[in-house]
């Protein structure tokens, strides 16, 4: 069976290395037929495997006693010494891993990226409040900015998003691939967001939301080690640059004015000349995004959506938040849908509830047109509703009174017709 990472892994192989299905399949270890049909499918495998122990962990605390005390011991030299008599493909894996942590520093270089190598991705949390309706404010601890820059041009960009919560946090990061940036660059670089992935056991590891979604992008992610901020040096600058020339004297009335606010500083900072390029980000941009990968034909599944039976009472809970759907489809089922601005509900295609995403929170979002059919059903006069369009075609679909459903599923009896004399 092809886990999540192994289907991911070879999408990039061949989106980004490219390299051949031979080659890929000679080196996953996997059948020829098992990579065509992970770069046919759309979306990835819908299960994840369990990784397993190693019997090198036991030896692990023998094997840095060895390397403190000797950095350069050969391998083969370590396994005589802590007693390992299995296979030694694992055994120098591991001790490939340890060996760094006990060699001498190396000296200081510069770092250099390529063309649509690599962009980093972070959350910036400005010290600031901001209105978000109904009386409302937020701090930045609960309304995160993602910020982004790419290696090559220094390029940068942000996004004010909902919450870090996963669903907002994939949403706004494939608006910032797909809106901003304008292509996917090889190599996507976090700092342990828990929706992202983390370090366990001395490797890091993926999310199966995070491997669905790169798997689609058809790129790499890579998150950095704990306490290691050098390895995203060239976001904190921005931070820094956006605390000191960004935030002072300015004032917000909601989150859309202030991401309209960000844009446009964004606008003038990738316009700056900056020492380190010699030029301004802008300069760069477009052999950056022409060296990345393209957008995928198919958008990967981000942001909300979940199914259930419409309750009686024709509203449904998302974020804390109680939005109406139209009271005609009581008891179907629906799904309910939303992005960084939007809420919607679709019953077998058709629209049935349509909002504008609320980001304060507790509140109650009610469409009048839902509180008019209410009363019309209610009343038996589902004959007053208008229809709702269906989503694909358009088309006006029939919404019928609830009495006619309980008479056709049996609930109430018929009524008698009467004889003409």
């Amino acid at each position: 069976m092809l886990s999540v990472e192994d289907w991911a892994e070879i999408r990039r192989l061949h989106k980004t290395e490219g390299l051949p299905i031979k080659m890929i399949a000679r080196t996953l270890g996997v059948s020829r037929n098992t990579v065509r049909a992970a770069l046919a499918s759309e979306g990835p495998p819908r299960y994840v495997r369990k990784p397993a122990g190693s019997a090198v962990d036991a030896f692990e605390p023998r094997i840095r006693e060895q390397l403190q005390a000797f950095p350069t011991m050969p391998a083969t030299v370590i396994a005589e010494r802590v007693g390992w008599d299995r296979g030694m493909t694992v055994f120098k894996e591991r001790v490939r891993e340890l060996r760094p942590a006990y060699l001498p520093p190396d000296p200081a270089s510069r770092t250099t990226y390529e063309a649509g190598e690599l962009a980093q991705f972070d959350f910036w949390f400005p010290d600031i409040e901001i209105p978000v309706g109904y009386g409302q404010t937020r701090t930045a601890r609960r309304l995160p900015v993602m910020t982004t820059v790419t290696g090559y041009s220094r390029w940068s960009g942000g996004l004010l998003i909902p919450s870090r919560d996963a669903r907002d946090l994939y949403a706004g990061w494939w608006r910032l691939l797909s809106e901003q940036l304008l292509g996917v660059p090889k190599t996507l670089v976090w700092d342990g967001e828990a929706a992202v992935g983390r370090w366990r056991a001395r490797q890091p590891e993926l999310t199966v939301d995070c491997q669905a979604f790169r798997g689609v992008l058809g790129a790499k992610v890579v998150i950095c080690k704990p306490a290691d901020p050098e390895a995203k040096g060239m976001l904190e600058r921005i931070h820094d640059y956006l605390e000191k020339s960004f935030l002072p004297g300015r004032t917000f009335e909601s989150p859309a004015d202030f991401n309209t606010q960000l844009a446009g500083f964004f606008v003038k900072a990738n316009a700056r000349k900056m020492r380190v390029l010699g030029c301004t980000p802008g300069d760069r941009v477009a052999a950056d995004r022409a060296a990345m990968l393209p957008l995928p034909p198919v958008v990967p599944e981000v942001g909300w959506r979940q199914t259930l039976r419409l309750p009686r009472d024709h509203y449904v809970r998302l974020d804390s938040n109680d939005y109406s759907v139209h009271p005609a489809v009581v008891g179907r089922r629906i799904e309910v849908h939303a992005d960084l601005d939007r809420v919607w509900v679709t019953c077998e295609g058709a629209i049935v509830a349509d909002h504008t995403r609320v980001w304060a929170q507790h509140q109650t979002i009610t469409d009048f047109e839902h509180t008019i059919a209410a009363k019309h059903l209610r009343h038996g006069r589902a004959d007053l509703l208008r229809p709702v369009a269906d989503a694909a075609t358009g088309e006006e679909v029939e919404i019928r009174s609830l009495g006619f459903y309980d008479r056709a599923l049996g609930l109430v009896d018929e009524p008698a017709e009467q004889e003409v004399s």
